[in-house]
C-alpha cells in the first residue's frame, strides 16, 4: 500500500488533522479504527511502501482489525482505493462538496424560505450549541434541513430528536435518520404528539417490567417479545389486567409463549371483548362447550405432546 509523500523532516514536521473529523467522525467509529487512521493520515506525507502486517505490528493491533479499518474509512468516503494502494481524502474538501452540492439544487423560493425562518434557524442554533458545543459541521445543516421538509416535524421535535440520540451517545446520520422514520411512522409532527408518543412507550415498557416479573425472567424482553406487548397496549387496547388473564392461562399449561399468548389475546380483539368481566364469561362459555372427540390415534399422540393451535381446545381446559 503506497502512501504520497511531502519532502519534510519528521523532527520538524507537523500532522494537522482537520476540525471536521472530530465534529464528523470521531463520535462514530470504533477506537481501533480511529488509531489506524490517524497513523494512515501521518503516513500519507512520506513516499513509503506500506503493508498490513506490518501496520498490525506497528499498532499492536490484529491483522483482521487493521482490514476491518481500512474497509470502514473507505466505506466512509476517507480513503479511495487505488490499484497500488490508498489516497488519504482531504477533509475539507470532502465537507464541501457534501455542503455545496445540495445548494445547486435549491432554488430561490426555497433560500428565501429557509432565511425567513427564524424559528427553524433558531432551533438549529440551539442544536448546534447544545449537542455540538457550537462547532457543528456545515454539512449537518442541509441534513436537518431535508429532514424538516421530509418529515414535517415542528423545531421542538426536531430538538428533541437530536436529544433523544445525544442521550443514547448515538449522535450520528444513520442513527438520527432512523429514529426520525421511526417517528415519521408514529404520525409524530409537533411536539404533543411527541409526547403522547412516550407515554405509550412508557406505558409499553411498564408492562413488559411486569410480564418479565411475573414470568421471573432475568433478563429483558426481546425485540420480537416487546412487539407483541406493544400490539396487547397500543393497538388493541389492552391494559396488564387482561395481558395478565392470558399469561395465567397460558403459564398455567405449558411454558410460556408469547405466540401463544398473541394468539389467545387477537382472538379476543377480533370478538371485540374490551374488558375483564367480558373475557372471563366468553372463556367460561368456550369451558363448558362439548369438546369434539378425536379417533385413538389422534388421542394417543395428543397425550404426549398437545397441540394449542385449537382455541377451544384450549379453553375447554383451563
Amino acid at each position: 500500500m503506497k502512501l504520497e509523500q511531502n519532502d519534510i523532516s519528521l523532527i520538524f514536521s507537523q500532522t494537522n488533522i482537520p476540525d471536521v473529523f472530530f465534529t464528523e467522525y470521531l463520535s462514530q467509529a470504533n477506537g481501533d479504527f480511529v488509531k489506524v487512521y490517524l497513523y494512515l493520515f501521518f503516513l500519507s506525507k512520506y513516499n513509503k511502501d506500506v503493508k498490513i502486517n506490518d501496520l498490525s505490528k506497528k499498532l499492536e493491533l490484529p491483522l483482521k482489525t487493521i482490514q476491518d479499518a481500512i474497509k470502514y474509512w473507505e466505506d466512509a468516503g476517507l480513503l479511495i482505493r487505488k490499484n497500488q494502494g490508498f489516497v488519504v481524502v482531504n477533509l475539507q474538501e470532502l465537507e464541501l462538496n457534501k455542503v455545496y452540492k445540495p445548494k445547486i439544487s435549491m432554488s430561490a423560493d426555497d433560500i428565501k424560505k429557509i432565511s425567513e425562518s427564524k424559528s427553524r434557524a433558531t432551533a438549529i442554533d440551539t442544536i448546534n450549541n447544545e449537542f455540538f458545543q457550537g462547532v457543528m459541521s456545515p454539512s449537518w445543516y442541509g441534513d436537518i434541513d431535508l429532514w424538516f421538509k421530509k418529515y414535517g416535524f415542528e423545531e421542538e421535535v426536531m430538538i428533541a430528536l437530536f436529544r433523544y440520540c445525544f442521550n443514547k451517545s448515538a449522535l450520528h446520520r444513520s442513527y438520527i435518520a432512523t429514529v426520525a422514520e421511526a417517528w415519521n411512522k408514529n404520525k409524530i409532527k409537533t411536539f404533543s404528539d411527541l409526547d403522547a408518543y412516550y407515554e405509550k412507550q412508557e406505558k409499553v415498557k411498564t408492562i413488559s417490567n411486569a410480564i418479565r416479573k411475573k414470568l421471573r425472567l432475568s433478563r429483558n424482553l426481546s425485540e420480537y417479545e416487546e412487539a407483541y406487548v406493544s400490539k396487547w397496549n397500543i393497538t388493541y387496547g389492552y391494559d396488564m389486567d387482561i395481558i395478565e388473564i392470558a399469561l395465567k392461562k397460558t403459564t398455567s399449561k405449558f411454558n410460556p409463549s408469547f405466540e401463544y399468548m398473541d394468539k389467545l389475546i387477537t382472538d379476543w380483539h377480533d370478538r371485540n371483548l374490551k374488558t375483564v368481566d367480558k373475557i372471563m364469561v366468553y372463556m367460561e362459555n368456550q369451558k363448558n362447550k362439548p369438546v369434539q372427540k378425536t379417533d385413538s390415534n389422534k388421542k394417543n399422540a395428543s397425550f404426549t405432546q398437545r397441540n394449542y393451535t385449537d382455541l377451544n381446545n384450549f379453553y375447554s381446559n383451563v
